[in-house]
């Protein structure tokens, strides 16, 4: 059966929100006391892959309808919202898709976004456009990358990715990436219990004396398409017992609190890994994090199945303190917890998916 990920009507937000506001500049904070600290900007739901896990090609297929352009938020309207949010105290803004580096000219909206104060920008990509636009990425300001690497083995990468690109394309853009200083770069791996845990050796082996920052990342329930099953996740902690038998480990403390990727170092000094395990140690009690989708949708959690909708308020005309009220209104509102509850009920529930909104 043909599984159509959710495109429905948004939660609407009231136009009056703004009752307990908190005062402009102050920060805003959840029902379980989190604060807004990391904000996710999907910029196209289009990508060039067709990962298992995430566009699988049985539904994201040659008919598959995408957003046409007109839905998708202008980059002023990206900025204006994201103005609002770091006025709200967010310090990092993370540019995600689909495949980001598809969305023409992102550089100019990398530029526009690299111009807010005390705000770190960064990207997640596949890679394969990084030889191409790195150096212009970085040029716009762009601080970061982050590569999505899923195997080594060509034949496998090949497999998982399912359009035929090849592992090399992937390590020429990382190579790029390098070459211009959008480094530290983290390589993320999702691992697949029986599809690609074969290759976390070999990862951990390339990676060493890399300078970059490997992290392998529990295949999840995002999304209803990707047909994800509990006995296909691989627990992080039997990734780290795996790497450790080959080349010690130790753990490090984690650079912030709510940081998403449990941190390891080799004790030969080779280098850093992490660790993110949404699905056996949920981090939901730090979560910071807020994800804008590609035509103005708000979503409080990964696993959201409803987005608050901000585009129409945005079209619409409201002016800047509506917006914030309505920004407000949906943090403040926020109780998601979804990985400390996850059961094979909740696992098997329609939700957003996640190359709609991004990791």
């Amino acid at each position: 059966m043909k599984v159509i990920p959710i495109h429905d009507a948004p939660v609407a937000i009231p136009t009056d929100a703004r009752a307990n506001v908190p005062a402009a500049g102050e920060a805003l904070f959840d029902r379980r006391g989190r604060s807004v600290r990391d904000l996710r900007i999907s910029v196209t739901d289009r990508c060039n892959f067709r990962c298992i896990y995430c566009m699988p090609r049985e539904v994201f297929d040659d008919n598959y309808a995408f957003l046409p352009r007109r839905e998708l938020l202008s980059f002023e309207e990206i900025l204006r919202v994201a103005k609002l949010f770091v006025a709200r105290g967010v310090k990092k803004i993370r540019i995600t898709g689909g495949e980001p580096l598809l969305r023409k000219n992102v550089e100019r909206l990398i530029e526009m976004l690299a111009r807010l104060d005390g705000v770190e920008v960064t990207l997640t990509t596949n890679g394969v456009l990084l030889p191409k636009l790195a150096r212009s990425l970085k040029d716009a300001g762009l601080h970061r990358v982050t590569v999505s690497l899923d195997a080594l083995d060509d034949a496998l990468f090949r497999r998982m990715n399912d359009a035929d690109y090849p592992v090399g394309k992937v390590l020429e853009g990382i190579a790029a990436a390098q070459a211009v200083g959008l480094g530290p770069i983290k390589v993320n791996m999702v691992v697949k219990r029986g599809t690609n845990d074969g290759d976390i050796e070999p990862m951990a082996a390339h990676f060493r004396h890399s300078g970059h920052i490997l992290r392998f990342i529990e295949f999840m329930d995002v999304g209803a398409s990707n047909g994800w099953k509990m006995d296909e996740v691989l627990p992080s902690q039997d990734v780290i017992a795996r790497i450790d038998r080959l080349y010690p480990l130790e753990p490090v403390d984690p650079n912030y609190t709510g940081e998403v990727a449990e941190r390891w170092c080799y004790k030969d000094g080779a280098g850093e890994i992490g660790v993110i395990s949404s699905v056996t140690q949920a981090f939901c009690s730090t979560c910071t994090r807020i994800r804008l989708s590609t035509e103005g949708k708000l979503y409080t959690c990964l696993f959201a199945q409803t987005g608050h909708d901000l585009r129409s308020l945005l079209r619409a005309g409201a002016d800047d303190t509506a917006l914030d009220a309505a920004i407000a209104h949906v943090w403040q509102g926020r109780e998601d917890r979804y990985s400390e509850i996850r059961t094979a009920e909740t696992a098997a529930l329609r939700k957003i998916e996640m190359s709609y909104i991004g990791g």
